[in-house]
């Protein structure tokens, strides 16, 4: 048998993805998930399924000592769990943070410690970076993150540095690619010929096509050095309108009409939005976060570590990734 895999947070829109990849280079995978987690996207019978309760802490080392049979443990853990938007920083903090704090707590005193524990953070750690020299971002630039969600992501990193635990971090950029319901907004939007954008001076973007982060997880795991934090992107950084044509022509839309919006105009929207969603209760896909992201000029990543440590090697581009996205999303009538 192959290696033994846990993936955390496999009911998400990367999760499913990761244990695809598992399970496709031969090893035995399972996913942790809650008991409330659609599992529309984790039908293949070799899946293995353990159920965790985040919410009640003390059950956690349970399920970890019944997740695998006779005793034995998982050589790797991906810990995918997180939330990108939220209504305060204390709920930030308590999925971000809280969640992975008693989550190492239980591994530790259920003995199931793995070989390698790789933790999915984020870019937005790093707050704006180069916003006039336009470098690329680094992992020896000192995180300074501007937004709840990044600085959560932070804080659990810290956190899993200081443990006694072999951990790997990634800082993925946007991660895209079918099943994905945040950029599907924004193509949403182009598919009805307007494209809205914050700011009027240029922008960089950088992407990570949903498929490439899955392998470069594995890769990471099978060939890099613990104890390493490594950003992950598509090594090519795009502007807003590049973006906005290759959605339009894998659209097949002639004319879309680009949408400049005053950043002090957005950041106005993003409030009113931000309290709207306290209100129902629900978090807001537009709030002060999403402002401070979009507000950001620069957002081109340096590879080469990973490059260098693990073969990384993103193998599709912005505009093949977007047409599989398109026809994902036609083919499942989103669009």
């Amino acid at each position: 048998m192959g290696k033994k895999v846990l993936v955390v947070g496999a009911g998400g829109f990367a999760g499913g993805f990761i244990v695809e990849e598992g399970l496709r280079r031969g090893y035995e995978v399972y996913a942790g998930v809650r008991e409330s987690t659609s599992r529309e996207y984790l039908t293949d019978s070799r899946i293995k399924f353990v159920t965790f309760d985040f919410d009640n802490p003390e059950t956690l080392e349970e399920s970890l000592q019944n997740g695998v049979p006779d005793g034995g443990k998982w050589d790797w853990i991906i810990y995918n769990l997180g939330a990108t938007k939220a209504l305060t920083f204390s709920d930030f903090s308590r999925i971000n943070y809280e969640y992975l704090k008693e989550f190492l707590e239980s591994l530790k005193r259920a003995g199931k410690v793995p070989e390698k524990f790789l933790m999915m953070s984020s870019l937005s750690v790093h707050g704006p970076r180069h916003e006039e020299d336009g470098e690329k971002f680094k992992e020896s630039d000192i995180p300074s993150p501007n937004t709840r969600y990044g600085a959560s992501k932070l804080k659990g990193e810290m956190l899993l540095q200081m443990e006694n635990i072999p951990y790997i971090i990634f800082r993925p950029t946007g991660i895209y690619g079918p099943r994905d319901k945040d950029y599907f907004l924004m193509m949403q939007t182009i598919s009805k010929g307007f494209d809205f954008s914050a700011g009027y001076k240029r922008q960089m973007l950088t992407f990570i096509y949903v498929e490439d982060l899955a392998c470069g997880i594995y890769d990471a795991l099978e060939k890099a050095p613990t104890g390493n934090v490594y950003l992950i992107s598509e090594e090519k950084a795009y502007s807003q309108k590049e973006f906005r044509k290759m959605v339009a022509q894998a659209l097949g839309r002639k004319h879309v009409f680009p949408f400049p919006v005053p950043l002090w105009g957005v950041k106005v929207v993003s409030a009113i939005a931000e309290k709207w969603g306290v209100a129902r209760m629900k978090p807001s896909t537009l709030n002060r976060d999403k402002y401070n992201i979009m507000k950001q000029r620069n957002w081109d990543v340096d590879v080469s570590k990973a490059k260098r440590d693990f073969g990384f090697n993103p193998v599709v581009s912005l505009e093949e990734g977007v047409k599989k996205a398109v026809e994902w999303y036609k083919k499942e009538n989103w669009l």
